[in-house]
Order: C-alpha cells, then structure tokens, then sequence
C-alpha cells in the first residue's frame, strides 16, 4: 500500500484523544488585549483562528483561577473562579465556545496537590480546633527544638523551589508542608473530604464545557501512611530531596481510580494527562492502562533530565549525548507498548525553548532543526504536545542579569547558589540555559513592538529575536516551522500509522542519526533524521530500503541521498 491509499484513521469516542494534537497556551505571556503587560483570555480569543490553521485538536491553559501568583498561577486562592489579571469566567466560557465552533476541546490545568496559602481552605485550617485542620500536613516542631528555630523543622527534606519543605506558622505554633512555595500548602488527600471537595470542583468546571485536565504534579497526592520522616541527604546538598517522599504513593492509583469514577472522567470522554515527576514505565503503565480507568496518559520526565549530572540539580548541566536520548524515548515506547499511552512533548511552561536545548538556536540552523525537532517527536506514538511558540522556532530568551528574570525558581536558585560561594558567572550560565523564564517570555505575533504581545510594557521582556522570528513571517513563509508542524499534525490526522504504528528504534549507538520505523499491518513508515549540525551518511546496510518509497514530508525535499545535510529529516513510506 503506497502512502497515498493510506485510509483516514477510524475514529472511536474512547480514544479520540490518541490521533489528537494539544496545544499549550501560558496565558501570561501568550496575548495581551488591554495594554497592561500581561496575556489574558480575551487574546486568547483573538488568536483561536491560528491555532485552527496549525491544526490542533485540543488546547490547554495554563492556571488562570484566582491566584496571588506567588507561582505564576499554580499557587490558587479560588477554583472557581478567574484571577482578574486574565479576565472574567465570562471571557472563559466565550473562549470555550470559540473554539468548540470551530472543533477544538480545552482542557484546563488542575492544580491540586496544593493550594495558595491565601485560599479560603488554608486560612480556616490555620485555626487548631477547625474542622478543616486536617486538610493539610501540620506537624510539631522537631524534638528538643524550639518552634521556629533553625533545625527545628519536622523533617530535612527540601521543597522544589529551595529551602525547607515545612514552614512555621506563629498563629497556630506548628509546621505546614510544603513541597513548593511557601505559599503552596501541601492539601492531604487522605482526608476524604478534600478529595470530594476537589471532585466537586472538577465536575462543576465539567458543566461548564471544559473538556478535560492536565493535572499538577498529580503524582504527589498520595503522602506515605505512616509519619513523615528524614530522608537522605546527597553528597553536595543541605537537605534531602522533598518530592522523593511522596511521589507515587501507596494510594496514588486509588485516588486516581476514585477521581475518574467521581467526576465521570472515562464516561464523559473527557482528555486526561498526569504530570508524574520521578514516575517509572511501571507507573505509568498501572496509571494509563484502560483498564483501570484511572488517566489517559502522563508527562514523564526522564528525557529532560538527561542534560544534568547523574544526581545533581537540574541547574548542574551535562552534555547530552543523542544516543542516551533516543534509547530513553524509546524505552517507554516500548514499555506502554500494549498497555496505556505516551504523551509527547519537548517543551512546555516549565523547560527551555527546545530548539534550544536539543537543536542548535544559531540563525543556520535553527530553522530545520526546529522541524527535525518537531519530525522526530510528532512521528513517535503517542499524543504530541506543542508549546506556544514552539511552531515557530522560538528560542531561549538567554537573559544576562537575574534581575532580567521573574522565576521564582531561578531567583531562589541564584541567591542560594552565590550565598555558597558558587561562582556568580557559572550561576548565570545555568539559569540562562535551563530557567523557565527561557519559554514564558511573551509570544511572539509580529515584527511590531514587543512582538506584537501587547501595547504596554510586558511583564517579561520580549525575546530579542522577535522581528525575525514571529508569527506572520511564519505564517506568510510556506517553507517555514510553522507550516512544518501543520503538515506533521495533518499527517496524524490522515495516516492511522501515525497513530498506531508499532515503532521499532533503528542505529540506536549512531550519534548524529535518529532513525526509526512505524508499522500498522501493510503500512510502514521510515523516519530519518540527522540530529548534528555536521552532513551525516546514511549506513543503507542498517536500515530499509526506500527503493520505490515515497517521501511524505522532508526538512530538504530536493535531497534525495544516501547524505543528510546538518539536521535534515525524511519521513518515508515505504513500499
């Protein structure tokens, strides 16, 4: 069968989701509508008919809940409602409608493993005799200590933004857990009642349209049973990793399992994704498998901590060896092979530009490695998700001061790092490649001021690249990123190989090519891409012949070859 019989993929209300394309929109930085500096939902609204011309099925928000944005949103005082700074609940059911018009879903970002200290949830449990006390983790100071003293906390484990997970409140003598901010209390979903509440809350926002959620850290739910105790301290560090505790705890499919029955999550259809930092393929099988109704699909995070020494921090950078990369990628493919499902992604709100980090951001290059990226990813099973901007070959923003950067995990980092005598400009080198500053800096529309993103002073400096590289030159260009990555997500809709192609992994030891297969019954693809900014030789010995093949999409569509130019990419079907 030649790639132009290729029957369009048969469409089930089950698993709509698996030939889907998400988009992920960080509504602060994605489109400003009143001048103020900071995206919103009504640009949002301005935008749905690019997102329907790239092709995308489904986009996800960001938080935009009421939030006194400590975390950018993730830290939320009310989850029903919408934080002034982006909008009304009216200008979200607008939004909801705009895109069901024209066939998209929203899914909305679920933020429940904490709330805001601000959240009406946390100020009455702050009182010892509320009913609600135990809605989060409260504990007394550590033996023989005085309350609030240093060393006097429950525990030695870190929270994710630096510091002790546990934070002291005078108000009522005893310790919170807090595996983020401060300002991000731990809630304890062992409490029956917070998990109905948190229920609740999710049906309600099911009525009102949305389309399903991609959940925080969902994996953290679940604390051990017993009482909280130290962890072990890596060699180089102050405190024990505080995630290491609770993720993927003893009731975390259980709770998993009672939140899709409660709220109706597989009944309704409705697209789920779990963020599982530090989950294994087991894991993720158990929580994505059909069977127990639990979650569609997780985000795992092996492959982006690839780039960062074996133990250390994300900030204590490693070359990244291609080879390393493409056996893990393939490792889960293989592992949620028959049973559950991969979700795909290279960047998001939380990880450098990809083009930056796995391709090469220089003006040569950046172009087709941005494509090779995007080739690679789209042609893996599983359901892709695409960062705002990512289309568009949008680069690290590589910001010189930390006063330039708003994260509140690099300026943490920053002032822990050079108060131990680290030296202030190997500080800066680490933020500059992996702060989340690198993908939150503002969308970039035109060759206008501030890129288009909004009349007013934005409230991240706009990328300097912007008059080069943005949307309407994108759009405008047929050769471009933009146009690629419609074609990729056209490809997934029309080609059900695409979709259910099993993926074998080919030179898995070459260091510059990344080549693989995707076959469904008489149906097979060959990917080809070298991934180096050096032309690279094709060993035909090792992989397919391509005689009488047809190519469906390249990076260089005259190269014919057995040389691939510097991050050339082929996708094939074979004969």
């Amino acid at each position: 069968m030649t790639a132009t019989e290729f029957s369009a993929p048969e469409t089930r209300p089950d698993d709509w989701w698996r030939s889907a394309v998400v988009y992920q929109i960080y509504p602060r930085s994605f489109a400003d509508s009143n001048g103020d500096g900071t995206g919103d939902l009504p640009g949002i609204a301005e935008h749905v008919d690019y997102l329907a011309e790239l092709g995308v099925d489904v986009v996800w928000l960001s938080p935009v809940y009421a939030s006194p944005m400590d975390d950018n949103g993730y830290d939320i005082s009310d989850y029903q409602d919408v934080d002034p700074l982006f909008g009304t609940l009216e200008d979200l059911d607008t939004l909801i409608g705009l895109l069901h018009e024209r066939g998209m879903k929203l899914v909305m970002d679920l933020v429940v493993n904490h709330t805001s200290d601000e959240h009406a949830w946390f100020v009455e449990a702050r009182n010892p005799d509320s009913p609600k006390r135990d809605w989060y983790w409260w504990r007394p100071a550590r033996e023989g200590f005085e309350p609030g003293t240093s060393g006097a906390e429950p525990t030695n484990h870190e929270a994710a933004f630096s510091g002790s997970a546990w934070q002291y409140d005078e108000a009522s003598g005893e310790y919170y857990l807090h595996l983020f901010s401060p300002k991000q209390p731990d809630l304890n979903w062992e409490n029956p009642e917070v998990r109905q509440a948190v229920y609740a809350m999710m049906r309600w926002w099911v009525e009102r349209g949305v389309d399903g959620f991609r959940m925080d850290v969902i994996n953290l739910i679940s604390k051990p049973t017993g009482d909280l105790v130290d962890g072990v301290v890596p060699p180089g560090r102050r405190l024990a990793p505080g995630m290491d505790i609770v993720a993927n705890g003893p009731r975390l499919d259980e709770f998993l399992a009672e939140m899709n029955a409660a709220v109706g999550l597989s009944a309704q259809n409705l697209i789920t994704v779990g963020e599982m930092p530090g989950s294994t393929i087991e894991v993720a099988r158990r929580a994505t498998d059909p069977a127990r109704n639990e979650l569609n699909m997780v985000f795992t995070f092996e492959h982006v901590n690839l780039d960062q020494k074996l133990g250390g921090a994300k900030w204590d950078l490693e070359e990244l060896r291609l080879p390393l990369l493409k056996r893990n990628l393939a490792d889960w493919q293989e592992g949620l092979a028959d049973a559950g499902w991969n979700s795909l992604y290279w960047n998001n709100h939380d990880q450098p530009r990809a083009v930056s980090r796995f391709g090469d951001d220089h003006p040569e290059h950046r172009a087709t490695s941005a494509k090779t990226l995007g080739t690679i990813l789209h042609l893996h099973k599983g359901t892709p998700y695409v960062y705002q901007g990512e289309e568009l070959g949008m680069t690290n923003t590589y910001y010189s001061e930390i006063a330039h950067y708003a994260d509140l995990e690099s300026i943490n980092y920053h002032a822990e790092a050079v108060s131990l005598g680290l030296a202030a400009e190997a500080v800066m080198e680490s933020i500059k490649i992996k702060s989340r500053d690198n993908a939150r800096s503002p969308m970039q529309w035109n060759a206008s001021t501030h890129a288009g993103f909004t009349e007013g002073i934005p409230w991240l400096a706009v990328n300097a690249n912007y008059v080069t590289i943005n949307a309407a030159a994108a759009v405008a260009d047929p050769d471009s990123v933009f146009h690629h990555y419609r074609k990729l997500i056209a490809l997934r809709h029309d080609h059900p190989v695409v979709v259910e192609g099993r993926f074998e992994l080919l030179l898995a030891d070459h260091d510059q090519l990344w080549a693989f297969t995707r076959t469904l019954d008489d149906q097979r693809l060959l990917v080809l891409a070298n991934c180096s900014s050096s032309p690279a030789q094709l060993p035909l010995d090792a992989i397919p012949s391509t005689a009488g093949a047809e190519v469906l999409l390249a990076t260089h569509p005259d190269s014919t070859g057995s040389t691939l130019a510097p991050w050339e990419s082929r996708i094939i079907a074979l004969a």
